[in-house]
């Protein structure tokens, strides 16, 4: 069988694969499922395979890999204008056999079995702390049925309970044995999170590319282990611009007739890696006016022509090309820091 491209569109159970010849012409039409995907590819020659980048691709990308295909994985987004007609799994396999084979095609980086474990514990982590969120807002709103306003905040929230706990406030009995009960549950979802930061600076440490990402002001060991887990080869992209690109740090174009407009960012790719980049800067610029060094004077001159936020994006920006030329090059940070 002379197959040259192959669509292949996953799912959990039924998986359908579209391929065609040197010529464009299709030549496979084919639904399996789970367990006939890896037979059936071994089974063919090598070949270049699209996949749309979703929950299990990066697995089966490796595993076509070990089979010698050329398996690569495609944003949803740019994968749809090739959809012909209604969306189903054959049209989407179509579709994606058809992107693969594009010359201007952006693929995502395929990522290793080591860097998913590394996220792993970086999502347990963020849920872990999203659930300790959701229990402070939670007590804050059953305290202020009885009067009692807590003030903003996980550290005020601790210190009431703690109040409440040793008969500082007028509460029912029963209300303060069950603030008692959510706050033994506020103190063991700060102990695992706790322990959640120790195992990922641990890991940073040991991964030389993040430590050489922390010498970057606003960049620790949970923003620098996350970028190096995430990006794989920062050769997959062309230069620092397409990378903050990926991150959503570029501004949306709306350009025609030679009029350039650009607006806000695009906001694409990973929501968490841009918010820990975002934050790790709204820390650095607190202190830039205390320094004289080049991009210090620079983001002070943003801050007074338009506000902190656009500032700190405009940071996490600039630091996404540096991070880019660090992981692509092997370089160290050259700080250019000066004390006023």
């Amino acid at each position: 069988m002379n197959v040259v491209r192959i669509g292949l569109d996953i799912a959990k159970s039924v998986f359908q694969v579209h391929g065609v010849d040197p010529h464009g012409k299709p030549v496979i039409r084919k639904t399996l499922s789970r367990s006939q995907v890896c037979e059936f590819f071994a089974q063919l020659p090598r070949c270049l395979v699209g996949l749309e980048a979703c929950a299990g691709s990066h697995y089966w990308a490796r595993e076509l890999g070990k089979l010698g295909h050329d398996a690569r994985l495609m944003a949803g987004q740019f994968v749809s204008p090739y959809r012909k007609s209604g969306k189903n799994d054959a049209n989407d396999a179509e579709a994606i056999c058809e992107a693969v084979g594009r010359p201007n095609m952006r693929f995502v980086p395929v990522k290793s079995e080591e860097a998913q474990a590394v996220l792993t514990v970086h999502r347990a982590r963020a849920l872990t702390v999203s659930e300790r969120t959701a229990l402070v807002n939670q007590v804050r709103g059953l305290l202020g049925e009885f009067g009692i306003v807590a003030a903003t905040g996980v550290s005020h929230v601790r210190k009431l309970l703690a109040e409440i706990g040793a008969g500082g406030k007028q509460l029912p009995i029963l209300a303060r044995e069950t603030m008692g009960e959510l706050h033994d549950r506020l103190r063991a979802l700060d102990e695992r999170i706790l322990a959640y930061d120790r195992k990922i600076e641990a890991l940073a440490r040991q991964s030389e590319p993040a430590r050489r990402l922390m010498a970057i002001e606003g960049i620790g060991p949970i923003t620098a282990s996350a970028l190096v887990a995430s990006v794989g080869n920062a050769r997959t992209f062309t230069n620092g611009r397409q990378f903050a690109a990926w991150l959503g740090l570029t501004p949306r174009q709306n350009s025609s007739g030679g009029k350039a407009k650009l607006g806000a960012i695009s906001k694409r790719g990973d929501v968490v890696l841009r918010t820990l980049l975002i934050h790790g800067t709204r820390s650095v610029l607190r202190l830039t006016a205390q320094k004289h060094d080049q991009k210090s004077v620079w983001a002070e001159a943003l801050k007074a022509r338009s506000c902190a936020n656009v500032a700190a994006v405009a940071l996490a920006a600039k630091h996404a090309r540096i991070i880019w030329a660090m992981l692509a090059r092997g370089t160290d940070y050259r700080s250019a820091a000066v004390p006023a």
